[in-house]
């Protein structure tokens, strides 16, 4: 079974090209169903999150070039616009990614905890399209058992370092005191509910939470004595709010120029502090031109996540360590697998051998053989089926020039070391 990750991220493109792959949930159906018919993948499993979009892929065959072409037609981007960005894992190399991708350690902000909701996202959303089959449910079931031994067993996420935490953060460049200002969260998935914390933490009371369906922008907003709106309803209250923050997953800006511009004007120079955490981008960037208006993306909060994750560092080297050995670890187990696979083969031809000749004993005694010279037939019968096709190939691969056969036997069997003067001769010897 080969193993293909796909992938393109923070470190190896800009948001620009990011957010022309990204995988809205409305795509999806199409994507799994498209995926493994243009590769070949017997299995696939999509990560599209706002610092990286990668595809896990299980087959018979290395199906990265189909997979780097599909990707661009299915998002209707040159190939030659990806190439420089896209990176590819095989194998062993692909397991260690996944796992350090779990871990946080491949995250622009160092351990991280969200990236390991987004892929346990990412599994169940595999196996809702039934697109994960026995070799990817292995790897993600011991992917996640591996990055939890990193959250237990070191302080990698010790300390509160995430895009969220980063936000909030700036936003004491541009506001002194929190608590007299006014946020409005676009968005309420995991992301924007720790904003939301956050913010509250550093003394934020007044919210307003604008999403899709107003039961669930409610249901976060009255956490923090805040109200819930629709998204239509945003440029009502834009007016009001100093502080924006936006995570959807809209493939369209949800908050325009011109809205921005006509708050402004209502404001009278006072200033908004936004951040656009979404990948593809829910605020349009002619908006940072704009006078008053300081707007970040997730590429921009790199310098204070930067500042942050030097207590973590020495956390990382100990997770590298842990993701080595689990890594080792499914690597050894899938060779196991396939062993046993072998075995149930072989188990099976001697029970097959035993059956051929326990009948043939059945019918010699049903004929009034004698039974000690059955039992005897029987013994003789069986012991020579079983040996005769190892004995076969063992001298045909000892006449190639392939000893090593002869000693895997000896191994497999526990026999004795050769004494040097009965070992086979050989071309070096003569």
């Amino acid at each position: 079974m080969a193993l293909i990750t796909l992938g393109i991220n923070h470190r190896t493109a800009p948001l620009e090209i990011r957010e022309r792959v990204a995988f809205t949930p409305d795509r999806m159906p199409d994507a799994f169903r498209e995926l493994r018919l243009a590769t070949g993948a017997t299995e696939a499993a999509i990560l599209s999150t706002c610092n990286r979009t990668e595809l896990y892929l299980a087959g018979d065959d290395d199906c990265a070039p189909a997979v780097l072409r599909w990707l661009a037609g299915f998002h209707e981007v040159a190939p030659a616009d990806l190439e420089n960005s896209i990176y590819v894992f095989r194998d062993s190399e692909a397991v260690r990614h996944m796992m350090r991708v779990a871990a946080g350690l491949d995250s622009m902000v160092l351990g991280e905890p969200q990236i390991l909701g987004q892929l346990k996202d990412a599994y169940a959303l595999a196996r809702e399209h039934e697109a994960s089959g026995s070799f990817l449910s292995r790897l993600f079931e011991h992917t996640f058992s591996v990055a939890k031994r990193v959250r237990t067993e070191t302080a990698i996420g010790e300390n509160p370092v995430s895009v969220a935490y980063a936000a909030v953060s700036m936003a004491h460049h541009i506001f002194s005191d929190l608590s007299r200002n006014r946020a409005l969260l676009i968005g309420a998935g995991k992301t924007i509910e720790l904003v939301a914390r956050h913010l509250a933490d550093a003394g934020v009371k007044d919210f307003i939470v604008a999403n899709r369906t107003v039961e669930r922008a409610q249901a976060l907003a009255e956490v923090h004595g805040g109200r819930g709106i629709v998204l239509s309803e945003i440029p009502d209250y834009l007016r009001e709010v100093d502080i924006i923050i936006s995570s959807t997953a809209s493939p369209l800006p949800i908050l325009g120029k011109g809205a921005v511009e006509r708050a402004l004007k209502k404001r009278k120079h006072r200033p908004f502090f936004m951040v656009d955490i979404a990948v593809p981008r829910d605020i349009e960037p002619e908006v940072a031109r704009l006078d008053d208006v300081y707007l970040y993306t997730v590429d921009d909060l790199r310098q204070v996540i930067e500042e942050n994750l030097r207590s973590r560092e020495g956390a990382a080297r100990e997770a590298e360590n842990l993701i080595v050995a689990g890594t080792q670890d499914f690597l050894s187990q899938i060779r196991a697998l396939d062993a046993v696979s072998t075995l149930k083969q072989y188990r099976q031809r001697a029970e097959d051998l035993r059956d051929q000749e326990v009948a043939k004993a059945v019918k010699a005694l049903n004929n009034g053989n004698d039974p000690e010279t059955v039992l005897r037939s029987l013994a003789r019968g069986l012991t020579n089926k079983l040996l005769h096709e190892p004995s076969v190939q063992v001298r045909r691969a000892s006449a190639e020039g392939r000893p090593e056969v002869a000693e895997w036997l000896r191994e497999l069997h526990q026999l004795e070391a050769l004494d040097p003067r009965d070992a086979p001769i050989t071309l070096e010897k003569l």
